[in-house]
């Protein structure tokens, strides 16, 4: 019997080392190296006639001139969700590895399950349960009056006999729920290490590229929010989306965090009701339910998210700080940047904040990864800091820079259209920004500094 080989993987990057330290060469990172049993290397696999060969797809072994590959079109699957599609990039392409992750509760399993029970009506899917039973899988499709004609399920763990099955099966889209409940039978180490999981998404991976099969893996996530396992899964696969939404909250947003046949900033808008989750198709107009009442310190602005404009609002909230180091706190925003956004507004706009707690929040919990709600940001400041409401048909959007500089942002027409759709009538942007000719019943006004933009409030 050959004996087993043990090997130090960093569970951050994937490298692998012979014998333990305490910082990985590679990515620098502290006490992130953890044994795994590797298993002994199989007859065959050195000379290509097992193993490994063929990993991505059909094993080439000639020289092609990259101007001479056929550029044929690959037909892309519908998921059955619009959203779903748009962040996927027009929708689920044979071959690839999707990895969607998200927190306990997210509804990872809810829209693999709705995806599969209706793609099954149409195509062979076969469904692939490691974390519940077929009847509790089957209780959920009932309580979500989901179609459950057509849909090949199996609970298994064993790679061995789920590659298996596959192979017999030949489904267009394979689904395993989830990738750290996987375990292969020659690797020593328990299901959700790192060997393991690293290796049984590899074998999925490469059964997906020969066969070309859609394979959509179930993903973990850690405390911090980012997905759990060895760093190298991800590079393994094709696209990792990200799941996001608060128990507190009924919508869920799905975020490409990274995408091969697509772009990675399109976001995906669900709202989990009593049947399962349902496609929001206009984001802004979920966002934009605010009270009747102005209150100060309110504002909304417009945010880019992919390919398509996004409102949502943005509420300041300061009070007197009974505190030596006032408090910088921002739900859905840059906190680091908040802070460098109220140093600006003193110096460029004299308006001082150093003794006032500062509390900072993204309505609907809407994640703004961009520089366009810098102006927003201190205008709602302003408003409530001077206990000033603002106009309810006014939108601001624009980067501020360190010297008190208004800077345009992407698609700034775009977004000044998307405001007039949802009856804004007035809109603060970048003088770079304005259009020619505004749209009917707007009122655009450019600035080029921050003191202007408050002369304009």
């Amino acid at each position: 019997m050959a004996k087993a080989k043990s090997a130090f993987v960093c569970t951050e990057c994937g490298a692998e080392y012979r014998k333990w330290q305490g910082q990985c060469s590679s990515c620098q990172e502290w006490n992130t190296l953890s044994e795994v049993r590797l298993s002994a290397a199989r007859p065959g696999a050195a000379s290509g006639g097992g193993g490994r060969g063929g990993y991505a797809g059909a094993v080439s072994r000639e020289v092609v001139e990259l101007s001479n590959v056929d550029l044929g079109e690959v037909p892309r699957l519908t998921s059955t969700f619009e959203e779903f599609d748009r962040v996927l990039g027009g929708g689920l392409v044979p071959g690839s590895a999707v990895l969607l992750g998200g927190h306990p509760g997210a509804g990872k399993s809810t829209l693999l399950l709705q995806t599969a029970c209706k793609l099954a009506q149409q195509r062979r899917v076969l469904y692939v349960t490691g974390e519940e039973s077929l009847s509790q899988v089957a209780m959920r499709a009932h309580r979500l009056q989901l179609p459950t004609q057509g849909l090949q399920m199996l609970a298994e763990t064993s790679i061995e006999t789920i590659l298996g099955v596959a192979e017999r099966e030949r489904p267009e889209v394979l689904i395993i729920d989830s990738i750290q409940t996987t375990h292969l039978e020659d690797i020593a180490s328990a299901p959700g290490g790192v060997a393991q999981v690293r290796e049984s998404a590899a074998a999925l991976t490469r059964f997906a590229k020969q066969s070309s099969t859609v394979l959509m893996l179930v993903g973990h996530v850690t405390k911090d929010g980012t997905l759990a396992g060895p760093k190298v899964l991800e590079h393994m696969i094709d696209a990792s989306l990200l799941l996001e939404g608060g128990a507190d909250s009924r919508f869920r947003t799905l975020r490409g965090q990274k995408n091969r046949f697509g772009a990675v900033n399109e976001l995906g808008v669900f709202a989990m009701l009593e049947h399962g989750l349902k496609e929001v198709k206009n984001p802004s107009a979920i966002f934009l339910s605010r009270s009747e009442e102005q209150a100060p310190g309110s504002l909304v602005m417009v945010v880019w998210e992919g390919t398509r404009p996004i409102l949502v609002e943005v509420q300041a909230l300061l009070d007197d700080s009974a505190l030596g180091n006032p408090r910088r706190v921002a739900v859905g925003l840059d906190q680091n940047r908040l802070a460098m956004l109220l140093a600006v507004l003193h110096r460029h706009g004299g308006l001082f904040t150093g003794d006032q707690d500062v509390f900072l929040n993204v309505v609907g919990g809407v994640k703004v990864l961009e520089t366009s709600a810098d102006l927003a940001v201190l205008l709602a400041v302003v408003s409530s800091l001077q206990s000033r409401p603002l106009a309810r048909e006014l939108v601001v959007f624009g980067e501020v820079g360190l010297s008190g500089e208004i800077r345009p942002v992407p698609s700034g027409q775009e977004r000044i259209v998307e405001a007039a759709k949802h009856g804004f009538r007035r809109a603060i942007v970048p003088r770079a920004n304005a259009p020619k000719q505004a749209p009917e019943g707007m009122e655009v006004v450019a600035v080029d500094k921050l003191a202007d933009a408050l002369e304009a409030l």
